[in-house]
């Protein structure tokens, strides 16, 4: 017999076994069915308040309660799911590539081997987001702070009189003695300052106070003479011992935004470790992991140095870092940081660009100025008169801008409210170039989508040789209440050794005010905040070495501070500190009140 019939057969014969139900049965039946119904109908009549939902006036009624109102207790509305957060897109940025017959003629360079044309991988694709974007450390890493280049300043002052307070001062030492024009910090000199997460300062060499101290912000300042000092931004005490590297350092450096214990840095002239180069050192230990750039047949000039500061891509691990030489170094790191066993290590890879075009060779090839990078293009002004946007990703030029003359100053980009860039820009007088007497520096607003003009506004600047007249210092930009106006360092305006500090307006260019001082300024403007939302700014002097806290709106002088000596680099703002290099071998660390 199969199983199925078998069960069937054994189904059949237990109901003829069991019989008909009796009346009494029956009975039982509909009573433990009528109180099972009861005790399910107040099971819904309960459930429906306290949710509150009507109750059928039926139900209601059953138990002797009236029908409840679903208005009297307003009903739980169901849990809505929380929206997946979705990145901010990025505005496009596709710039108009017009031709450029001053260009002559551009080379590429990939890990060794001239190639006809280039075109990144995915993995090296460029595009890099805002400036808010740029680093997640809490400070400034690198000149102007980001790819913007629109900052140097972090956090807010709590302020009460505005007014410059005590200050802290390290002295430095210079590689060829006390009182060397090689000594101090020179321009650019900006210095990085950050607050390293406690896990990170571990396995760096600092000491042991410096690791504890959760607050801690440390200043690293490379100097020009060739020392790198690690100091406590509220004390000026030494976190660790500085590191000697053997080059003159006119630009501080930049550390890696990433939050790797990484320092990028470029010598400025001939030093006892011989022709500068960009340098990779490790934070970790104070070692140098990696050169390059020194006699470098690719380039078009055979000056290296490195002025500007380098921007780092977080996404592709790229150092993108252009020269005097006339060449732009895309360098593939290839970090290897183990944070837990406090170990780093770089293993480069090298792309060259560079280009040849008819003002760079009638003057000087070579990128003295610090990039800035929208996207996937950077925007570069040259020492012969060529302002560049260059595509990162194809090493193509698509624009080219005239700016006249030996460009030193770094620009600053700014988005509109629609996400339309557009660059701020001017130049310096070299003299013999143009003029031996005086010439006309131009700032300029340009388009930065066609490299096209919007405004302009020209002073008439002089200049000695070597001491140029214009713009060195570079363009700063206000936001918040600060917002439309652009700053400038005027350098030999009107006369020889007078400067002039420019308020103008973003939108045309027109002056809304400006600050006459007595001597000429190659530091830049630093814009700052308070707790009650007031804008300043910061303008510091060379001869007279005298640092200036001004009134963003209108200029007026809040207090002055008088340094004793030469002064050229930038300063930078970290809350109520200002730190600022001198050419009379002194770091000081100056409080706002």
């Amino acid at each position: 017999m199969s199983r199925r019939k078998a069960d069937k057969r054994g189904r059949a014969d237990h109901r003829r076994r069991g019989g008909a139900p009796t009346g009494a049965k029956v009975a039982l039946l509909a009573a433990v069915t009528l109180a099972l119904t009861a005790c399910l109908m107040l099971l819904v009549i309960r459930t429906r308040q306290m949710t509150g939902e009507a109750v059928p006036a039926g139900l209601a009624g059953l138990f002797g309660g009236q029908p409840q109102q679903s208005e009297e207790l307003p009903a739980t509305p169901a849990p809505t799911p929380s929206p997946t957060p979705q990145p901010t897109a990025l505005p496009d940025f596709v710039p108009t590539r017009s031709a450029a017959p001053v260009i002559t003629d551009t080379a590429v360079m990939v890990h060794g081997q001239i190639v006809n044309s280039y075109q990144a991988d995915s993995e090296h694709t460029i595009d890099f987001g805002g400036p808010d974007e740029y680093t997640q450390m809490e400070g400034i890493v690198t000149f102007r702070g980001n790819n913007f280049r629109n900052t140097s300043s972090y956090g807010v002052a709590a302020l009460n009189a505005a007014m410059f307070g005590d200050h802290w001062m390290v002295p430095t030492t210079g590689m060829y003695g006390s009182g060397s024009y090689w000594g101090g910090s020179g321009w650019t000199g900006q210095p990085p300052a950050v607050k390293w997460p406690r896990e990170t300062k571990q396995h760096m060499n600092m000491y042991d106070w410096a690791k504890e101290d959760d607050d801690l912000v440390e200043v690293i300042y490379a100097t020009l003479g060739g020392r790198v000092y690690f100091l406590d931004l509220e004390t000026g005490k030494r976190t660790r011992q500085e590191v000697s590297l053997g080059y003159t350092f006119k630009g501080a450096g930049s550390l890696d935004p990433r939050g790797y214990p990484l320092m990028y840095l470029g010598g400025g002239v001939v030093g006892p470790n011989g022709a500068p180069c960009i340098m990779v050192v490790s934070l970790l230990d104070g070692r140098v992991l990696y050169t390059t750039g020194v006699d470098d047949d690719f380039a078009p000039r055979g000056w290296t140095a490195w002025d500007g500061a380098p921007l780092v891509d977080a996404e592709t691990d790229q150092l993108i870092y252009p020269g005097e030489n006339g060449v732009l170094y895309l360098i593939d790191l290839n970090t290897r940081y183990d944070e837990a066993a406090g170990t780093i290590a770089v293993d480069p890879q090298e792309v060259k660009f560079t280009y040849r075009s008819e003002t760079a060779e009638k003057y000087l090839y070579g990128m003295e100025d610090s990039a800035i990078v929208w996207r996937g293009h950077m925007f570069i002004a040259d020492n012969g008169g060529d302002l560049l946007c260059i595509d990162l990703n194809t090493l193509q030029i698509e624009w080219h801008f005239n700016c006249l003359d030996d460009t030193n100053c770094t620009g600053v980009l700014e988005l509109d409210e629609t996400g339309h860039p557009y660059l701020y820009m001017s130049t310096s007088f070299h003299n013999g170039w143009r003029s031996s007497a005086t010439a006309e520096i131009p700032v300029w607003k340009i388009d930065a989508v066609t490299g096209q003009e919007v405004w302009h506004h020209s002073y008439e600047c002089h200049s000695l040789d070597d001491l140029s007249g214009g713009v060195q210092g570079s363009l700063s930009l206000g936001t918040g209440p600060l917002k439309g106006i652009l700053y400038v360092s005027m350098a030999r305006y009107p006369n020889l050794d007078d400067g002039h500090l420019l308020a103008l307006d973003t939108e045309t260019g027109e002056e809304l005010w400006t600050f006459r001082s007595d001597s000429y300024s190659w530091s830049t403007p630093v814009t700052f905040y308070d707790t009650d939302g007031n804008g300043y700014v910061l303008y510091t002097t060379v001869a007279n070495s005298s640092m200036f806290l001004l009134d963003g709106l209108t200029g007026a002088v809040c207090d002055s501070y008088e340094f004793g000596c030469v002064v050229e680099a930038t300063p930078i703002v970290y809350g109520n500190r200002v730190v600022i290099g001198t050419k009379g071998e002194q770091i000081l660390g100056i409080a706002l009140e």
